[in-house]
């Protein structure tokens, strides 16, 4: 694949722009530090494979912190245009999906003490809403290896749009 546009303009950016730009994708510190500490990146894969290792070695902190940037589905923060975006599919879900997921969305926190994290993209809210359902009877051990693997899904689409260099708004 080699370098994108994208790519090229991450790898030169100096230690702070590149560290937000990473925070942008992932608020942990600790992957953005993991991360950053690769540079500079020959194509997307290895910067990919970089976020894989990273997002796998994040302590219970550290993923702690990357679960609390993620609003609940169907309530992206007002400017979080990267979840508006990645939740478009419960956008459009009728009022009453709307108001069971907020439910189980609360449910959900309650049992396991974080907000329910899925790599929403592409998802409609049925789908979603069937992930929740089934997700909030997991153990907690259970739940947090599946957080881990769609938070790492999550980043990898972010950190996709990072080099093709699409703005957020897009």
């Amino acid at each position: 694949m080699g370098q994108t546009p994208g790519l090229t303009r991450f790898n030169a950016a100096g230690p702070g722009a590149a560290r937000a730009a990473l925070r942008a994708v992932c608020s942990a510190g600790a992957w953005a530090d993991a991360v950053l500490a690769r540079r500079p990146y020959a194509d997307a894969e290895a910067l990919y494979g970089a976020s894989d290792a990273a997002t796998a070695a994040l302590d219970e902190a550290g993923l702690g912190e990357a679960m609390a940037a993620h609003p609940p589905i169907g309530r992206p923060e007002p400017g979080d245009l990267a979840s508006a975006r990645e939740q478009r599919g419960m956008a459009q879900a009728p009022p009453g999906l709307r108001a069971e997921m907020l439910e189980l969305n609360l449910a959900y926190q309650e049992k396991f003490g974080h907000v329910f994290l899925i790599c929403a993209t592409g998802l409609d809210a049925a789908h979603m809403l069937d992930a929740i359902r089934r997700r909030t009877g997991n153990t907690p051990e259970r739940e947090r290896e599946i957080v881990r693997e769609e938070l790492g899904r999550i980043n990898r689409i972010r950190l996709a749009r990072l080099v093709v260099g699409t703005q957020e708004g897009s």
